[in-house]
């Protein structure tokens, strides 16, 4: 089984899904005008004005910050050690690469889901990727495909792999027995998810900033202490990008490939552009300006913050550390910890511990909420089945927080590769809508008025649009 798990692996990310990132990146990098360097410096202003909660959903604020806590995981530290691990230095490049590029494509989802969502019974925007496939292809099967893909990913295999990412980081420093962890774990998983959405969101906007900053922070710390290795790290990160630096070693090293396919596997499994989650948490934001692409805008740069900022704050952990000496079957998290213990002392695992709490707990919740929040397409008034949901959830952090599971990297690539192929399919086929939405912004942007998503100029659009989404906006 673990080699046939590892062949379709293979065949996903070394022959389908790296081209299709690039080219999907590239794409609407170009078609939207590049937003994602031009309307960079618009994100204050967007959340600026938008800390006050509006009727129909959360802040952007709060979006943003849901959606970083389902990115901030264990991929953000196991991810970054493990892709150094097996594809070298030159996969950080690489997934730097994923990040510049993603943000175009998570700016097309996310601003989908912003136009294509609808309120449901309590009056709370919901949408995703399942809603812009039904609504803007018409194509509902698609969108239930989808949907079952993430609620198997979400609901149940990545919930594994966080937990067994924390279960391992408490045992390496604190001795902490696996049982315990995994108990403790699932029984406060259970009582913020019944919680619902907007309880999460108020959690995690002050909980994302606070774990993001203590991580950053600390890596900053660590290379202010080492400043004169930092120019030699960077050169050896894109050397080995390129496989360059075994060229000119004559040692040991990686190749171009395996850095590739490395940095796009992690990079992906951390930012999550182009997967087809994150728009989840955009759908249910009331954006301001009114327009999906403020809110699209917003999402990407939590693209930006994932990547660049804090799997780049893992990198130089590692990086700087050097060669780590541990047990062939050691965990990505515990390589992270050792990391830090022979940069900083041994308080350095258990700060990374600490660390990785947060930020497997935070996606942990953010999982569940993306799998109800699917699970309410698929059936709207699903009030049993968000029980037994919550069960199924809660079961896999204590089992993934006790077992030894080999193949559970290799299960969450598959399924991420077949949801970001469904996903990214759906995002192609529309993406004219997705070009409309961000000329629309930017001519108002440049025109120096308030953007405002007029419904009324696209009748076609508003034909697919839920009742009352988007009637109640000002107009110009």
């Amino acid at each position: 089984m673990p080699d046939f798990l590892s062949f379709i692996n293979e065949i996903l990310w070394g022959s389908v899904m790296i081209y299709l990132l690039f080219a999907a990146g590239i794409w609407f990098t170009f078609r939207c005008g590049f937003i994602q360097f031009r309307a960079f410096r618009q994100l204050h202003n967007n959340l600026k004005n938008s800390l006050s909660p509006l009727p129909g959903g959360l802040t952007s604020f709060q979006a943003l910050c849901t959606s970083l806590a389902a990115r901030v995981g264990s991929g953000n530290l196991a991810g970054v050690a493990l892709a150094i691990s097996a594809g070298g230095p030159g996969a950080i490049f690489w997934m730097w690469m994923t990040a510049l590029i993603g943000m175009a494509t998570s700016f097309a989802e996310c601003s989908l889901a912003q136009l294509y969502k609808e309120a449901d019974k309590q009056g709370q925007f919901r949408g995703g990727p399942a809603w812009y496939m039904a609504r803007g292809l018409g194509m509902r099967w698609m969108g239930v495909l989808f949907s079952l893909f993430l609620l198997i990913a979400y609901g149940l295999i990545f919930n594994t792999v966080q937990a067994h990412s924390v279960s391992h980081a408490l045992r390496f420093a604190f001795d902490c027995p696996e049982i315990v962890t995994g108990s403790v774990m699932a029984l406060f998983t259970l009582g913020v998810i019944i919680t619902g959405i907007k309880g999460v969101a108020r959690l995690m906007q002050w909980m994302v900033p606070v774990m993001a900053l203590l991580w950053v922070g600390a890596s900053l710390l660590v290379c202010a202490w080492h400043a004169d290795q930092l120019p030699a790290v960077f050169t050896l990160i894109v050397k080995s990008a390129f496989g360059w630096h075994e060229a000119a070693a004559g040692a040991l090293g990686y190749t171009l490939s395996q850095a590739l396919t490395a940095g796009f596997q992690r990079g992906m499994f951390s930012n999550e552009a182009g997967l087809g989650s994150t728009p989840n948490a955009a759908a249910a934001a009331a954006s301001w300006p009114p327009h999906p692409a403020s809110q699209g805008i917003v999402q990407m740069i939590g693209v930006f913050v994932d990547t660049i900022i804090i799997c780049t704050a893992s990198a130089m952990i590692v990086l700087l550390a050097g060669p780590v000496d541990l047990p062939a079957n050691t965990t990505g998290v515990q390589l992270m910890q050792q990391a830090l213990v022979n940069l900083t002392g041994d308080w350095g695992a258990d700060f990374a511990a600490f660390i990785i709490v947060l930020f497997a707990f935070s996606s942990i919740v953010m999982n569940y909420i993306y799998a109800e929040n699917n699970l309410i397409f698929l059936h709207a008034d699903a009030h049993k089945s968000r029980w037994l949901l919550r069960g199924g959830a809660v079961l896999m952090v204590l089992l993934g927080s006790l077992l030894s599971l080999p193949m559970v990297w290799q299960l969450a690539d598959i399924i991420m590769a077949l949801m970001a192929i469904t996903n990214l399919t759906a995002i192609l086929l529309l993406s004219p809508v997705v070009t409309l939405i961000a000329r629309d912004y930017l001519r108002q942007r440049k025109l120096g008025v308030r953007p405002v998503f007029d419904v009324a100029r696209y009748p076609e659009i508003e034909a697919q649009l839920a009742p009352g989404a988007w009637d109640d906006l000002p107009r110009q």
